[in-house]
C-alpha cells in the first residue's frame, strides 16, 4: 500500500511537472505559435490499468498507445472505462489497414494521429462511416521528416497530396494537423532539431497550397526527451510517457506483438 502511494504520488507530481514546463516552453515561442495552448498526451504504453488511472485522477485526459492489442485491451478495461469516464485515446503507432477496425471500436477514441497514406485513409474513412458514428473522427497525416526507413510516414513531398484526399475524400474524418517522431537523439547544441522545423515547413506549405490557416493546423511532435524544445519550435501535442511514469519494461526481446516485434526503435518511438 506505501509502495502504491509513492508511485501515485511520483505519476501526480509528474505530470504537474511536466506541464509547468510545457507552460515555460510555451511562452518562450514566436507570437504566431501561442495562440494554441500545447497538448500533453500521457504515452502509457506497457503500463498497468492502475497507472493510467492514478494520472487520470490527477487531471490527465489524453493517453497515447502504440499497439492495436494495447489499445484495445485498455479501452475496453472495466475498471477505465468506469473510473475514467472522460478518457480520451490517441492511437499513435503504425496502423495497418487489417487492423483498423479494432482501433475504431475503442471506446473514447478521440484522435488518430498515424494516417501515412491515401489507401490508410480511405479506409478509417469507410470503416469509420460503417460505425455510424455522431461527430467526425480526428486525424493527423503523419510525416517522415527524417527519412530514416524503419520510420512511417509519408514524405515531406506528398503531405499536401495526403492532406488534400483526406479532406476531399474523406467526408468522416477530421483532419487537424500533421505529426512526425523524427530522428533520435539529436544534438540540440547543433541547433534547431531539422525534423522539427521540417515539420514547420510542411504545415506552411500545406496551408499555402490548401488556403488553410495556420492555427487550424496542429503539430504533434516532441516526446520525453525533447518535448520542450519541440514546443518552442511550434508543437501543439506532445507525447510523454517515460518521463511521467517511469522506466518501461517490456517482453522478451523478439516477442510479437500486433505482428511487429516488440521494438520502439522498429515502431517509430524510442522514449515516448
Amino acid at each position: 500500500m506505501i509502495r502504491k502511494m509513492a508511485a501515485d504520488s511520483n505519476i501526480c507530481r509528474s505530470i504537474k511537472s511536466v506541464l509547468e514546463k510545457i507552460r515555460i516552453a510555451s511562452s518562450k515561442r514566436h507570437e504566431v505559435h501561442q495562440k494554441v495552448s500545447p497538448r500533453l498526451v500521457a504515452v502509457s504504453k506497457t503500463k498497468p490499468v492502475e497507472a493510467i488511472i492514478t494520472a487520470y485522477e490527477c487531471g490527465q485526459l489524453h493517453f497515447g498507445e502504440n499497439y492495436v492489442q494495447e489499445l484495445q485491451e485498455k479501452g475496453h478495461n472495466s475498471k477505465i472505462l468506469e473510473q475514467c469516464k472522460d478518457i480520451r485515446w490517441h492511437f499513435i503507432g503504425h496502423l495497418q489497414k487489417n487492423k483498423v477496425n479494432k482501433v475504431l471500436g475503442v471506446p473514447n477514441l478521440y484522435m488518430l494521429e498515424t494516417v501515412d497514406s491515401m489507401k490508410l485513409a480511405q479506409a478509417v474513412n469507410n470503416s469509420w462511416e460503417r460505425l455510424m458514428k455522431p461527430s467526425k473522427l480526428k486525424v493527423m497525416a503523419q510525416v517522415n521528416t527524417s527519412g530514416e526507413q524503419n520510420k512511417h510516414g509519408c514524405s515531406p513531398e506528398s503531405v499536401c497530396e495526403l492532406v488534400q484526399f483526406i479532406q476531399e475524400k474523406c467526408p468522416s474524418l477530421d483532419l487537424v494537423g500533421l505529426m512526425t517522431i523524427g530522428a533520435y537523439d539529436y544534438d540540440l547544441s547543433k541547433g534547431p532539431n531539422p525534423d522539427f522545423q521540417c515539420l514547420v515547413r510542411c504545415r506552411e506549405e500545406v496551408c499555402e497550397k490548401l488556403g488553410l490557416q495556420q492555427e487550424d493546423l496542429e503539430l504533434s511532435m516532441g516526446m520525453s526527451g525533447d518535448y520542450e524544445h519541440a514546443i518552442e519550435n511550434g508543437s501543439t501535442n506532445v507525447r510523454v510517457g517515460s518521463t511521467i511514469f517511469g522506466a518501461r519494461s517490456y517482453p522478451n526481446k523478439g516477442e510479437k506483438t500486433d505482428g511487429a516485434a516488440v521494438s520502439d526503435v522498429a515502431n517509430g518511438f524510442a522514449d515516448s
